[in-house]
This record gives C-alpha cells, structure tokens and sequence, in this order.
C-alpha cells in the first residue's frame, strides 16, 4: 500500500511540474542577408526561435533557383548539364512560371537570361551596348514555349536558352517561408524580403498589417506616403529608378527587359507595386510583367483582371510624375 501511494503522489508531483513549466509563447523578429538583400520577419505567439530553420530554407532555395550560385541547379541546366533532377523548389516556380507566361501572352518570360546578362543586370555582368542585329540573335534563345518540365528534367530546344527566375524566386523564398509558419501554426506573420512582402492575421492588438508607402508625387513633407492594408496579402514593387546603368554616350539602361523586344530601354513607367490575396510569386512576376508592358498596355491587363491591385507611377505628356492606381487606399 506505501508503494502505491508513494507512486500516486509522484505522478500528482510529475502532472502538476509539467503544467508549471509550459513553455511560454512569445513574439519574434528575425532579421538577415538573402538574395542579395535583407529581410525583416515578424511573428506572434510562437513558442520557438525558428532563425535556423529560415535560414536552411532559404539555402535550399539558393541552391536551387539562384544563378548567382555557380554550382546551383539553374546554374548546371544553364550551363548545358541535362542530368539535373529538378527539386520541388525549381519545379513549383517552373509551373507558376509558365502559367504567368502564357496568360500575360509572354510578357513574363524567365528565357531572358542571357539577354539579363549581356545587357549587365545578370551575374556575368557583361554590360554590352547591343546593336540591333546582336539583340536579333539574342532573341533566338527566347521565349519559354521552348522549355518544358519532363520527368523531373528540364529539356531546352536550344542548348543556348539560359533560364533566369530572379523576378520571381525572392517572392516565392516569402512564400515557403509562409508555408513553414503555417506548418507549426503560426497564424500572425509579416515577411518582409527587400521590400516585398507577405502578411498573415494581424500585428500586436489584432490591429491590421500596416505599411506605409512613400508616394514619390507628394515626398515633401510630413504628408508624403500613403498607408497599405496588407493584412492577409502579399505585395511586390519592381522599378527601374535604382536598378539602372548609363552609357559612355548617355543612353540610359534599365534592368526591365521587353522580352518582346530584347532592349533594355527605360519607358513612361518609372514604378509599379502590385498587391493582392496571392502568392508573394504571383505579384512578383506581374510587377514585372507591368514594367515590361508599360502603362497602357498594364492599365489594358488591371481592367480584364480586376483582383489584381497596382499603383503605378509614370511620367505624364508634360513631364511630370502622376500616379494610376486601382487600389483603394486606407
């Protein structure tokens, strides 16, 4: 009998230290280098430090979508290597890819990578100044309908073709790292990469997801920005007023390539931030994909696809910047 109570307070002891010691559940924010940039990620009420786990995901990523990584899975197929088995990284982004590329009838094209190169925007860092007839022979290795996904493998009409995902992978890199918060149920999160971001619930308060974004037409004063729900979306800006290079006879590159034409001039769209209830991927590519297009031909696509959101900046006929926009700010 002493054996048995003594067994039956132990186990009461055992129970009630175990309720003493639940882990308390905090907030976070990690911050850090990736794709070439920071990023800035904050959750609610976790009960792990998940920096380590983050930074393995995004290595993954690294190792196979970035071609700034000479031994990466994009970096082997660009390089002729037809042996690589695509991982589930590459081919989810290879899939979304496509799918974007047909429905913008091309204006979304990862085949223009070599073009990305020569004009001195890619790692090679070429800066070419390309005449007509060199961009003419660029040409003949775009254009996604000339690489398929089969078995796992990428198989390429042209050995040439040099695959290019970099206006797409960092917002699928905030996209994995939704999945992995969502896994371990966390459901109050922002990610932020170089600016582009995705959000989930809410911030401290159940107070929505706020940014403020600097509005370029209005920068003077303490009024200059405008404020952004991005509770439960993602959002991506692409913009060809940082990421630019001059000439030795003054004429202005832009890291956008037409892929229709394969210049690299800069036209009346100096910006676009697009924001919707999508993959960070999704409006990823279409902010460049609105770049690409140009104003009318963009403001053409936002009419026929109305969940989309963008606030573009341009330059008008008298040469000032003005703004079209088919979100509704807060």
């Amino acid at each position: 009998m002493f054996f048995k109570k003594s067994f039956l307070l132990i186990t009461i002891a055992m129970l009630l230290l175990s309720c003493s010691t639940t882990t308390k559940n905090n907030n976070y924010t990690l911050k850090g280098l990736v794709f070439g940039t920071s990023y800035k990620i904050t959750y609610l009420n976790a009960n792990n430090n998940y920096q380590k786990s983050i930074d393995s995901l995004f290595f993954e990523m690294n190792q196979s979508l970035s071609t700034y990584i000479p031994d990466s899975d994009i970096s082997r197929i660009n390089n002729g290597d037809s042996t690589v088995v695509v991982d589930a990284y590459f081919k989810e982004v290879f899939i979304k890819s496509k799918k974007i590329y047909k429905e913008t009838n091309g204006y979304f094209d990862p085949t223009v990578g070599n073009l990305v190169n020569a004009w001195g925007f890619g790692p090679k860092k070429e800066k070419q100044n390309l005449t007509q007839a060199q961009v003419d022979e660029q040409m003949k290795y775009v254009g996604f309908d000339k690489v398929q996904l089969i078995d796992n493998k990428i198989i390429k009409q042209n050995n040439k073709i040099y695959l290019d995902f970099n206006s797409i992978a960092k917002g699928y890199g905030l996209d994995v790292i939704a999945r992995f918060f969502d896994s371990k149920n966390i459901h109050n999160y922002l990610i932020e990469i170089g600016g582009e971001i995705r959000t989930k619930g809410y911030k401290k308060n159940d107070k929505p997801w706020i940014i403020k974004l600097v509005d370029p037409i209005e920068s003077d004063g303490a009024t200059g920005f405008k404020n952004i729900n991005l509770s439960n979306k993602a959002m991506a800006t692409s913009g060809n007023y940082r990421k630019y290079r001059v000439a030795e006879n003054g004429q202005k590159y832009v890291h956008t390539i037409n892929p229709k034409t394969g210049f690299a001039f800069e036209s009346n769209l100096l910006s676009a931030s697009v924001i919707a209830g999508l993959d960070c991927a999704d409006v990823d590519a279409y902010a460049t994909v609105f770049m690409a297009m140009g104003l009318e031909k963009t403001t053409l696509f936002l009419q026929e696809n109305p969940k989309i959101k963008s606030i573009l900046i341009y330059i008008n006929d008298a040469g000032n910047l003005e703004e079209y926009s088919n979100y509704t700010y807060d």
